[in-house]
């Protein structure tokens, strides 16, 4: 059994406007198959069932979260199980990169984007991605995930005893496990076998 999460970490960015892109997907498709007797187009109804699994994969379904052992990053269709004390570093850019064992595995759930970058530059108060007023020399809450990891990487290799860029570090890298979203793959493929075939009828 998988260990529970011990900490969470909030999705920066792409949440409302995923939430609001499947409310509409789901209105085409209610609305489509009501009204296809009428004359409503099935390619249009097949094709929001393609961008319903695209949004819920690319925009909803990619989290980061931290077990007492491992960092865990899920994907648009993968998810990747990062030991802890593997961890070498983490940058937060416009996605956030963890380099473990020589290796990068990227979120795309926590980020910053160019725009929200360049406001944060300035002085003065500046918006959080959250709506909430974030004071002059308080990090962005991209830069508090990041410091957070790092923080429960080195007390992880604290706990084990083991050095930053040591060999044992480097095998315990060879540990990383990663998974496939596979009902995301499933409801993929079917979602565009059913377009394919709507557009054929």
């Amino acid at each position: 059994m998988r260990e529970e999460p011990v900490e969470r970490f909030r999705p920066t960015g792409g949440l409302v406007s995923g939430v609001l892109a499947l409310g509409f997907v789901v209105t085409v498709v209610v609305l489509g198959l009501a009204d296809l007797a009428e004359g409503f187009p099935l390619p249009v109804v097949t094709a929001a069932l393609v961008m319903g699994v695209l949004v819920w994969a690319a925009m909803l379904r990619p989290r980061v979260w931290a077990t007492a052992d491992e960092l865990v990053l899920r994907n648009m269709l993968t998810t990747a199980f990062i030991p802890l004390a593997a961890i070498e570093a983490v940058v937060v850019r416009q996605v956030m990169a963890v380099s473990a064992g020589g290796r990068r595995y990227v979120s795309a759930a926590i980020g910053k984007p160019r725009s929200k970058r360049a406001r944060w530059g300035g002085r003065g108060t500046r918006e959080t991605p959250f709506g909430s007023v974030r004071k002059p020399g308080e990090p962005a809450y991209a830069d508090f995930v990041a410091d957070r990891i790092s923080h429960l990487a080195e007390s992880a290799r604290a706990r084990q005893g083991i050095a930053l860029c040591s060999a044992e570090q480097q095998a315990l890298a060879a540990g990383v496990r990663r998974t496939r979203a596979w009902p995301e793959i499933a409801a993929l493929v079917l979602a565009c076998l059913l377009f394919v075939a709507s557009l054929v009828v």
